[in-house]
């Protein structure tokens, strides 16, 4: 609740009271094992709008459409047979997210359906969409921690925030003790720090895959554009031996492209 409030103090004009959990994605091995994208918690307030909110660590480049489809579920969810339209509920998506997808210089940017010509008049309040960039966050030279719940929860959300700071911002903000104290208490039970440091390796196996994928393809980039120069050159005659010092090719490699020719 004290999250939820950080993060629609801007958006809302009275304060959440009452939150109701309706899920809570447990990270079990089934969900480790999954490489798609998982809806972490689901949770009702005392107005019966409904929030989903999803931690993404990684940029699958499709973020934008996925809590779009998230909302849509969730929507269209909430009618059942004889209800009217007017009893939708309201459904707010709240993204925390480790990478830079929204090309806007606020770490917290907000979408809602608006009018094209006239920005200030919103067609429904039942959709928003909240992005919460933990890399503009750490980008950010001067967090007020001091007079912005937001800031304090992601501080503290943040493994990079120094012991020190982090102490301050546990001391600051009395929703934030209470969950460390909950963390505390959760880790200290062994199957949950298994799962967690899985999950932590099965996070680094996959940056390392990216990471030999993409030096593979700058490898294989380079040695094309190679092979390229190489073609050209033979077009244009030039000796099997200035083109391997142009290029860097084996010399049975621009044979065997002379020879195609």
């Amino acid at each position: 609740m004290g999250f939820l409030n950080a993060v629609l103090s801007d958006s809302r004009q009275k304060p959440i009271a009452l939150v109701k959990i309706l899920e809570n994605r447990v990270i079990t091995p089934e969900i480790l094992d999954n490489k798609t994208s998982i809806l972490d918690l689901r949770v009702l307030d005392e107005n019966d709008d409904k929030y989903e909110i999803e931690v993404q660590l990684r940029d699958f480049h499709n973020m934008e459409k996925r809590t779009l489809y998230y909302w849509a579920r969730e929507y269209a969810g909430s009618i059942s047979s004889g209800m009217g339209y007017d009893e939708l509920s309201r459904v707010i998506t709240i993204n925390i997210v480790d990478f830079d997808n929204i090309k806007l210089e606020r770490f917290h940017t907000v979408f809602h359906i608006r009018e094209d010509i006239e920005k200030d008049y919103v067609l429904t309040d039942v959709l928003e969409i909240h992005f919460l960039s933990m890399v503009k966050f750490r980008k950010m030279k001067n967090k007020d921690r001091k007079n912005n719940a937001l800031c304090r929860w992601l501080a503290y959300f943040d493994v990079s925030t120094p012991e020190k700071e982090l102490e301050e911002v546990i001391g600051m903000d009395a929703a934030i003790g209470k969950a460390n104290e909950r963390l505390n208490f959760v880790t200290q039970d062994k199957d949950f720090l298994r799962d967690y440091y899985r999950r932590q390796m099965e996070l680094a196996d996959w940056t390392t895959s990216i990471n030999t994928a993409l030096q593979k393809g700058v490898e294989q980039g380079v040695e094309k554009r190679s092979v390229d120069i190489a073609k050209n050159a033979l077009s244009e005659g030039l000796s099997v031996d200035i083109i391997k010092k142009i290029t860097g090719l084996d010399e049975s490699v621009i044979i065997a492209l002379r020879d195609e020719r």
